[in-house]
């Protein structure tokens, strides 16, 4: 869950009701999948890396679960898979086992770990623009917490 959280980049909602088949083909863990998001009703397409196919593939040996059922099943009955409480319960219990302080860190944090990493290592908005589905610029801009006039003239830079 932990690898898949950051390498998708979807918000707790969209990670928890994730089933098999969107990420798999046949037996096979995907390299690339897309998913519909809840909140905008538009696709976003995300990269798995080698990590987290292989964590992934291990999850899925363990819990034999069929390409139609959620990827994060709920051991409560009512419920069809992990809750976006217990998921944030989740990412609070990895923050304490990396001795950091877990009030600091959410499910919000695994979301924008990669886009952060990605705008600091290639000044490219518009490709963290896509990785997180945002519709506008502005909203990436807003989402890194960047001054506009320093993203605009780094992003003019990067295209010349």
């Amino acid at each position: 869950m932990f690898n898949l959280a950051i390498d998708s980049k979807l918000r707790g909602c969209d990670l928890v009701s994730l089933r098999v088949r969107d990420i798999t083909h046949g037996n096979r863990v995907l390299s690339r999948a897309m998913v519909i998001q809840r909140k905008t009703q538009r696709p976003v397409q995300f990269e798995l890396t080698e990590p987290t196919r292989t964590a992934v593939s291990a999850w899925l040996e363990k819990s034999h679960l069929r390409s139609d059922q959620f990827l994060f099943p709920s051991r409560v009955a009512t419920s069809p898979h992990v809750s976006t409480r217990q998921y944030a319960r989740i990412v609070h219990h990895w923050a304490e086992a990396a001795g950091l302080d877990s009030s600091a860190y959410g499910m919000h944090s695994m979301r924008r770990t990669k886009a952060t990493l990605t705008y600091k290592r290639t000044k490219n908005l518009r490709a963290v623009q896509l990785l997180l589905g945002h519709s506008k610029l502005e909203s990436t801009v807003r989402y890194l917490g960047i001054e506009v006039d320093d993203a605009l003239e780094i992003s003019e830079q990067t295209e010349i």
